[in-house]
């Protein structure tokens, strides 16, 4: 798999004659090691490990539903109060992030509403935080720590 501009991780993988798949703690189960699957569970991670994101407030293909049809957010992180707070799309490193992306993370957030969205490919992430006010958005330089996304 490709290295990414995550810090390393020790990962359960598990290859087979027919199948490679990747434990993912989150949702307990063996699910198949895509590229982008790759960047998830690297994101997941540092999300946990780095930023002190509580594990048990993440989501993890969080089903949404327009209209009949439904969609799955990557990662969607909530307050201690259950609030949905972080919407976060994950897509494999070969993939160039475009607007194509912030739109897909938009279009959950019609939904959600949450005050951050974040647009990783592992290589390069973009996070920037909501302003309904004003009908606008922030760019950070980083993805916050769990603290700073908890006191907005």
């Amino acid at each position: 798999m490709d290295l990414l501009k995550l810090p390393d991780v020790s990962l359960l993988i598990k290859i087979d004659p027919i199948n490679k798949t990747i434990f993912d703690s989150f949702r307990k189960k063996f699910v198949a090691l895509t590229p982008e699957e790759w960047v998830r569970q690297h994101f997941l991670h540092y999300l946990v490990q780095y930023l002190n994101y509580p594990a048990g407030l993440i989501s993890v293909e969080m089903p949404l539903h327009f209209n009949k049809l439904t969609r799955r957010c990557d990662i969607v992180v909530f307050t201690r109060n259950g609030v949905p707070k972080m919407i976060i799309e994950c897509k494999a490193p070969k993939v160039k992030i475009s607007q194509k992306a912030f739109d897909q993370v938009a279009a959950y957030n019609l939904k959600l509403k949450v005050d951050f969205l974040v647009v990783t490919n592992g290589l390069n992430h973009f996070c920037c935080k909501m302003d309904y006010t004003n009908n606008s958005y922030t760019y950070f330089e980083e993805v916050p720590d769990y603290s700073l996304l908890t006191d907005s």
